[in-house]
């Protein structure tokens, strides 16, 4: 059985963790199978992604069923195996949304915070667990924790292990919104498809900016920079021009990219 599943309908993809027995927990096959499925998107030109998993959660995180605590090299694990899988989705070309239900921790915690968007079911559960096992947070979670609640709040989700609600997450910034868990799938689809019928390559130029800020800590100045040279590139294209031919004509724009 494959551990993940992308559907491609048109312009937006929709990549789904297929592990319930296991709460989509991933071992190194379940980390090959998502690269590849990412890989397969871009290539697709879908314009919009949905992350989301299948049955009670979203992802419990690394699958530890074969861990080897004694004599495993956790460095390898992570440098060689995971982190280049959440470095992957982080940096994907295509605007990404996360649908998080049930249980969103470790790596799955991750993945959902390498989304660009977070969207989260009200019953949801999301932290840092890792100090009741002896572990440090990984996959890029500290640096989520920080830019999204501060670090004074990110040290006390780590030092507590506190796990918290859908509804708890928003109110603190970790998620963009928070909906009923039924309403959870419906929800993020309608995001993505109306985000993949915008101007995908100006999103995109906006992606950039904002990483170029996270990563490399850019400035005003860095910034204003990086907006004329993406406003520069986007000058002449089909959606700028149909984007601003559409404001004059004071009708409802139709983009299509490319992405």
């Amino acid at each position: 059985m494959s551990a993940v599943e992308l559907i491609v309908d048109g312009s937006m993809a929709e990549l789904i963790m297929k592990r319930p027995e296991v709460l989509n927990s991933l071992d190194e096959q379940a980390v090959e199978e998502m690269s590849g499925a990412l890989r397969e998107a871009e290539a697709s030109g879908a314009r919009g992604l949905l992350l989301r998993g299948e049955g009670r959660g979203f992802s419990a995180g690394r699958d530890l069923s074969t861990a080897s605590p004694l004599t495993e090299d956790a460095y390898a694990i992570l440098s060689g195996v995971f982190n280049p899988l959440i470095a992957q989705l982080r940096n994907l070309p295509i605007p990404t949304v996360a649908a998080v239900h049930g249980p969103c921790l470790g790596v799955g915690f991750g993945l959902a915070m390498a989304c660009d968007v977070v969207i989260a079911a009200r019953k949801s559960t999301l932290g840092s667990p890792f100090a009741n096992i002896g572990c440090v947070l990984d996959s890029g979670g500290h640096l989520a924790l920080v830019h999204r609640v501060g670090a004074h709040r990110a040290l006390e989700l780590i030092y507590t292990a506190e796990l918290i609600n859908g509804e708890r997450a928003e109110q603190i910034g970790l998620v963009n919104r928070v909906v009923d868990d039924e309403a959870l799938i419906e929800t993020a689809r309608e995001m993505v498809m109306s985000i993949a019928k915008g101007p995908t390559q100006a999103l995109l130029e906006s992606k950039r900016i904002i990483s170029g800020i996270i990563d490399d800590g850019s400035g005003l100045a860095e910034v204003l920079e990086a907006e004329a040279a993406a406003q520069g590139r986007m000058a002449g294209t089909p959606d700028y021009v149909e984007g601003i031919t559409a404001f004059l004509e004071k009708r409802k724009p139709t983009f299509n990219g490319p992405v």
